[in-house]
């Protein structure tokens, strides 16, 4: 083990989830790896906090709350508690989780603000907006739909076209429609406020460079800051459920600017009720350290608008912004019609967390990959790892132990395997802290498999069968429960809970605060099982009931006012064409040669397509539903003499074909098996 460190003192947040929905398995990857921090370092003996709240501002919520017949604030207080539920029942150790809607954030975002606006750096113009007359509200561009002004395709979004990648604005949209009301916006000007961003460019090309993320991030935050950070838009106008901005009657902070102030607002709300010292921990020039954990999609706000908020209000800014990757099931994106969209309610109905807890770590890394959750992968991991090494090192020795009286040997039989499984100690914090998870996982069951080895050659049970050898006995299964014991102290973070039971077990305290030492003659209790092996039978009832719940939802669909898709909002049929245009159109089979993200679209890959004799360069609008990864090798149908046409990004030489009511339920043809690239669809 390595010497003590000096005891520091630590701040973490987890990214907020919005208060308008459950808490599913791709949320439960982003708090499990904090609570494995948290609690590591917990186990080194610093002070740790953990603070972490519900988002619960905006025009979403707001609506979701009408259509419920509730009011906005019981919307979001009857999923605070579904959600802390959620969360305990996975055994994450928040030391306080709050809400954004809460007399503490309210104070600290008018602080803030008042503070910046004082500096100068909140600037008021007028905007023009789409504004929906029967709601009587302004809209989102996510709330507006019709048919892009650039190539005709219809029921496109207000900002970006999924076919041909132009931007517009709402308003620019033809035919365009509120999808709250079906109403026809209309434009609306309104003052908006801002926050003066570019003028913090300087000191953000500093403060990304670093050290504060990691290498992969900063570099794409680099692509932003060369090519111009624009002023942020920070106020709503009403009716908007959030905090009214201070001296301007009927705007409200946008929900980005107070949820990153409710991390601060969650850690007030916990000093206040415990006496701890709220400056120590955020003023600018605080010795204390401050970690968030966010996924990639929210890395603009808190790495570029939120340490400039703070330096400007003259608050700490953050030693970390930690982030990672999205979750995938059996290799593709989270899918409701596949089943694999997955609440954590419904994994706890059927699984233990630890599971899932063990087999994210054995996953995660300090990159921002994606994790895959593969299902078969997952039960034979768990059981192979958990209950086939590490449950059966303590199973194969502690009833020896027990039949020698209960107390340990004072002897070390091998010394050489004792020093391994210490000295492996150094490495796994070292990797918990670089939060190389799936490093310090492989680490531990080397060790395990090291024990497990010793005791199979040693063979304790047929030992026991020879009169005389109840020392050797002894001693053997000594210094097995003695790599439990540190098997164990390492897994404490991923497995609380066995790890609970394991000190009843050890009749020990399980830490990482002081170096690892021999129990020796030290008295073990009776053991008890502490974990049993899945059973395929819960994966398969999980995955039926998650069908079940997306059918439900589906059926209830038609009643959502607020929907983006159903079955009337299909596109009606094409003017008919005869037979000769429709022969002008050679559809080939296509090999995914390659798939990339393309810098600067929302909704774009860049596809590589092979069709025997040559390949081409597609652009397709495709984005919401596949990553360029689990593209690539697939085969897939595509219109193959299409005229090029020069789109902003590049050249786009023909068009793949797809099918579904867009975003994550968009599906490429892909062929039978056996088709081979340029083979021509009849």
């Amino acid at each position: 083990m390595p010497a003590m460190p000096a005891k520091r003192e630590i701040l973490v947040t987890s990214a907020l989830p919005y208060a308008n929905g459950s808490i599913h398995l791709g949320h439960m990857v982003e708090t499990i790896q904090t609570d494995i921090w948290v609690r590591f370092q917990k186990l080194r003996g610093h002070t740790c906090t953990y603070v972490c709240a519900d988002d619960a501002h905006g025009t979403a919520i707001m609506l979701k709350a009408q259509e419920n017949g509730i009011s906005a604030e019981e919307q979001i207080a009857n999923i605070k508690a579904e959600h802390l539920a959620d969360f305990t029942d996975f055994d994450i150790a928040f030391d306080n989780y709050h809400s954004t809607h809460t007399e503490e954030n309210k104070a600290l975002s008018a602080l803030i603000y008042n503070r910046v606006k004082a500096n100068g750096h909140i600037a008021k113009r007028t905007i023009t907006q789409a504004f929906d007359p029967e709601k009587e509200l302004f809209l989102a561009d996510r709330y507006v739909k019709g048919t892009c002004p650039k190539c005709g395709a219809q029921d496109q979004y207000g900002d970006n076209c999924e076919s041909c990648s132009a931007t517009y604005s709402p308003m620019d949209l033809k035919d365009a429609r509120s999808v709250l009301s079906g109403a026809a916006p209309v434009a609306k000007e309104s003052d908006h406020y801002f926050f003066t961003l570019p003028e913090f460019e300087g000191y953000l090309k500093e403060w990304t460079r670093a050290g504060h993320l990691q290498d992969e991030v900063a570099n794409k935050l680099a692509e932003w800051l060369d090519s111009g950070l624009q002023e942020w838009d920070i106020s709503r106008d009403a009716p908007y459920f959030g905090f009214e901005i201070p001296d301007a009657p009927g705007k409200y902070f946008y929900v980005w600017l107070d949820a990153p102030i409710g991390y601060m607002a969650s850690h007030k709300n916990l000093c206040e009720r415990t006496g701890q010292d709220f400056d120590h921990y955020w003023k600018a020039d605080s010795t204390t350290e401050l970690y968030h954990f966010i996924g990639k999609d929210i890395v603009n706000f808190h790495a570029l608008f939120w340490p400039a908020l703070l330096t400007d209000a003259n608050f700490r800014t953050p030693t970390k912004v930690c982030v990672h990757g999205f979750l995938t099931v059996n290799g593709k994106k989270m899918s409701k019609s596949r089943g694999t969209f997955i609440n954590a309610r419904t994994y706890l109905n059927h699984l233990n967390p630890e599971y899932l807890r063990y087999y994210y770590a054995a996953k995660l890394t300090a990159s921002v990959d994606d994790l895959d959750l593969n299902l078969d992968d997952f039960v034979q991991r768990v059981n192979s790892d958990l209950v086939g090494k590490v449950v059966n090192i303590a199973s194969r020795t502690a009833k020896f132990v027990q039949k020698a009286g209960g107390t340990l040997s004072t002897t070390i039989i091998d010394q050489a395997l004792w020093d391994k499984t210490v000295a492996a100690g150094e490495v796994i914090t070292a990797h918990y802290e670089n939060r190389e998870y799936s490093k310090a996982m492989r680490e531990i069951m080397a060790v395990a498999d090291a024990a497990n080895e010793f005791i199979a050659e040693q063979a304790p049970w047929s030992l026991a069968k020879i009169e005389g050898n109840e020392q050797q006995v002894l001693d053997v299964c000594t210094l097995g429960i003695n790599c439990f014991y540190a098997i164990m102290t390492y897994l404490k973070p991923v497995l609380p809970k066995t790890a609970q039971a394991a000190e009843a077990f050890l009749n020990t305290t399980l830490t990482l605060e002081n170096e690892l030492a021999f129990l020796g003659a030290h008295s073990i209790n009776k053991f008890k099982p502490l974990m049993v092996r899945i059973d395929t039978k819960a994966i398969d009832a999980m995955v039926a009931q998650t069908q079940e719940e997306a059918e439900k939802l589906a059926k209830a669909a038609p009643a959502n006012s607020a929907k983006t898709e159903s079955a009337s909002d299909l596109e009606p049929i094409a003017p008919e064409i005869t037979f000769d245009d429709f022969a002008k159109i050679d559809l080939r089979i296509a090999l995914i040669e390659n798939a990339e993200h393309v810098d600067g679209a929302k909704k774009l890959l860049r596809l590589t397509l092979n069709i025997g004799n040559e390949t081409k360069q597609v652009f397709a609008g495709i984005k919401s539903a596949y990553q360029p990864e689990d593209l690539i090798g697939k085969h897939t149908v595509m219109v193959a003499n299409l005229a090029p046409r020069k789109m902003k990004f590049g050249m786009s030489e023909g068009m793949v074909l797809a099918a579904g009511p867009g975003g994550k339920e968009l599906y490429i043809l892909e062929p039978h098996a056996g088709a081979t690239p340029g083979m021509r669809v009849m």
